[in-house]
């Protein structure tokens, strides 16, 4: 599978459509006030970086890296296409924002997934890449619909 991952500037609203549909899907699993999806008009805000992975022009899946403070990042918007599933998309996503944070000096990039067992496969794939249990960061608050999970990108680096 020749897979075209890139930067993604939103614009033919493949990703946005991706995205309202997880936002749906996420209303089943969490109360609304529990739900920290980015919503559509949050999407181009110059913090977010996104990434696309398309095969054959399709949209298979995305994932962004919000800029927290000059050394740290948030992943965020992690989404696979459905006919894409368990066929790596979410890795190759995943790496490329791992890369980005390396390549900005951050110290570390946290993330906020839900705890009902339909995120379990996310979860693991974050742990395979190095991500461990944290508390709330940023904004969020302790919920018990949310979980966090946080990586060091540069160790002994600090956080600012």
């Amino acid at each position: 599978m020749n897979v075209d991952l890139q930067t993604d500037d939103l614009a033919d609203g493949a990703v946005i459509e991706l995205l309202r549909a997880h936002l749906e899907e996420m209303r089943r699993y969490s109360p609304e006030d529990s739900i920290h999806a980015l919503d559509t008009g949050k999407l181009k805000d110059p913090c977010l970086t996104f990434w696309t992975a398309r095969v054959d022009g399709q949209l298979a899946g995305c994932g962004a890296l919000r800029e927290i403070s000059p050394r740290f990042g948030e992943v965020k918007s992690m989404k696979t296409a459905g006919a894409f599933l368990r066929r790596g998309i979410a890795a190759r996503i995943l790496e490329a924002i791992i890369a980005e944070a390396w390549r900005r000096g951050y110290a570390r990039i946290s993330l906020e997934t839900g705890t009902d067992r339909a995120f379990e496969p996310a979860v693991a794939l974050y742990q395979k890449y190095g991500f461990v249990e944290c508390g709330p960061f940023a904004d969020y608050a302790p919920d018990p619909y949310s979980r966090f999970l946080t990586r060091a990108i540069r160790e002994n680096a600090g956080m600012a």
